[in-house]
């Protein structure tokens, strides 16, 4: 059952960060919007964007492993979802409010531990 979680959570990653990338980009032609190209709202706003995709085949990743090796890691599908959701969420705050950047550890903590039990699993199996 947690492996289907994690593919539904990718494929709803992937459809996130499709919408996500749709929007800002019905502007990026103006070059100083949000600041320019550089500036810290539209660096993370890019950022936010991007992790849907790459945490969503994270989680894609995870979901396959688990069916095709038969095993469950209730921890670590867990944690990745937590780093699904943190990570975007947390770079939209700090877009905006720049103290939101001292949280990036929650999501980055959570995908970290939860690539590090799967492997801890796969070792022992």
């Amino acid at each position: 059952m947690e492996a289907e979680v994690n593919i539904l959570a990718a494929w709803i990653g992937f459809a996130l960060g499709a919408v996500s990338g749709a929007i800002p980009g019905l502007f990026f032609h103006h070059h100083d919007w949000l600041g320019g190209y550089t500036s810290w709202p539209r660096r993370l706003i890019r950022l936010a964007h991007i992790s849907f995709f790459g945490i969503g085949f994270l989680n894609l990743g995870l979901g396959l492993t688990c069916l095709a090796l038969d095993i469950e890691v209730h921890a670590a599908s867990v944690l990745m979802l937590t780093g699904a959701v943190f990570m975007p969420t947390i770079c939209y705050l700090s877009a905006f409010k720049p103290a939101f950047r001292h949280l990036f550890f929650i999501p980055a903590g959570a995908i970290l531990l939860s690539i590090i039990s799967v492997m801890e699993r796969l070792v022992t199996s």
